[in-house]
């Protein structure tokens, strides 16, 4: 595991110039890299209209789609849910993607996915996607997207770039689990690449905080201590939020070494004033994803005064 620079622009052949990518430039033999049906684009825009929050815009090109908002939070009526989805069946060798997320002013939203997203086994190239979020002043964002799985030999980098006034929150999540764990034998770190870096910035371009992480598998042991240990699955969550809620959601958040459901959780505060960075790591998706969603429960009744609906079994 590697840290990396954040420095500058990026585009889509910026992402894919990557260092870390070097070794993934062959074509791959069935299409050309973001040929038609790999290029994927997806824009939603949310704005706040008579009374409730809206998906005023969407936009998008396949593989990817977005199903039209939802309103079944019993905690938040007027928050609009949407899902993501990929109708590639999983991302694949070639696969660039980018998506961008709009929440106007005063506006709410819940972004997540259909299901996990699955990065299917590669032989050639690489997949890559950016995604940006902007937010206006007191816009509310849930981006909660469910697990990323990365099968045998993928190559997978992501570029997230966020834009947010102080007024705003935006709760982000990104849970990396470390492959098939059921498939055959089971298969657990046997990916060959996962690149993701953050960016976060205000509206006049002050950067508050960056952060990446490049995961090789098949080049260093992720078993080593102070890396995952005897963890198998991973939780990133960044909050940001006005300073008032996240030094009383810091307060709340206590590090844990959780033997029974075998996990481990910390926070930290992040620079510049900007929310809270939590980690989790264990052994069990689930135990992970408890701790996300209690995570969760927290932010939304600091920051929205209401509660997270209990968790629908098909989910």
């Amino acid at each position: 595991m590697r840290d990396g620079d954040m420095s500058g622009e990026f585009t889509m052949r910026s992402l894919c110039d990557a260092p870390e990518l070097a070794a993934y430039r062959d074509e791959p033999q069935q299409l050309p890299a973001g040929a038609p049906g790999k290029d994927g684009f997806l824009r939603l825009g949310f704005e706040h209209r008579d009374g409730r929050s809206v998906l005023s815009e969407l936009a998008h090109r396949a593989p990817l789609l977005a199903q039209q908002a939802l309103y079944y939070d019993e905690g938040m009526p007027e928050l609009p849910h949407v899902m993501m989805i990929c109708t590639a069946g999983g991302v694949l060798q070639g696969d660039r993607y980018a998506v961008e997320i709009i929440v106007g002013e005063n506006a709410e939203a819940h972004v997540t996915t259909q299901s996990a997203t699955k990065i299917q086994e590669m032989d050639a190239n690489f997949a890559a996607q950016m995604l940006d979020i902007v937010l206006g002043e007191n816009a509310y964002l849930e981006y909660l997207p469910d697990p990323v799985i990365p099968y045998r030999d993928a190559r997978f980098i992501a570029r997230t770039r966020i834009c947010l006034p102080q007024s705003a929150t935006l709760l982000y999540s990104e849970v990396l689990l470390p492959g098939r764990t059921h498939y055959r034998s089971g298969e657990r770190f046997e990916f060959a690449l996962f690149s993701s870096s953050t960016r976060t910035e205000r509206p006049g371009g002050e950067t508050l905080c960056s952060e990446k992480y490049v995961i090789e598998p098949q080049r260093s042991d992720l078993r080593a201590r102070g890396v995952m240990g005897d963890f198998d699955v991973f939780a990133n969550v960044l909050l940001f939020t006005p300073q008032g809620h996240a030094e009383r959601l810091f307060a709340e958040t206590a590090a844990e070494m959780n033997a029974k459901e075998r996990y481990a959780a910390g926070a930290t505060r992040l620079p510049n004033g900007a929310g809270i960075a939590y980690k989790i790591v264990g052994v069990d998706r689930e135990a992970v994803q408890a701790q996300v969603r209690a995570f969760w429960s927290r932010v939304r009744r600091e920051v929205k005064n209401a509660a997270v609906t209990q968790q629908f079994q098909w989910r």
